[in-house]
């Protein structure tokens, strides 16, 4: 799957809170968009997802995880099987390749 993170800027709303963004997200990637973890930076809550765009690649990544056994990633595609997104309590997004 080809994201254009400049497509998904310029078509992006603006947000009040994280909610509504991940709502958009979510339906926008209604697949693919899967929540990974979150993080209190001074107080304020950043929820970071990522999109899908190679699930066999990403889901043989995640399952690294989950195994005992070590693994060292040796190719690029582990990282571009999918797009971070952050979102801030406030609604503020980022997005990573």
């Amino acid at each position: 799957m080809n994201i254009d993170v400049t497509s998904i800027y310029d078509n992006m709303p603006e947000f009040n809170n994280h909610m509504e963004a991940r709502d958009w997200f979510k339906n926008q990637f209604p697949d693919r968009f899967f929540l990974r973890t979150h993080s209190d930076s001074e107080g304020k809550m950043t929820y970071f997802y990522h999109i899908v765009k190679d699930p066999e690649t990403y889901q043989r990544y995640m399952e690294s995880f989950a195994s005992e056994e070590k693994r060292e990633i040796t190719e690029m595609s582990t990282f571009e099987s999918y797009t971070t997104v952050e979102i801030s309590e406030d609604g503020d997004v980022s997005i990573t390749l």
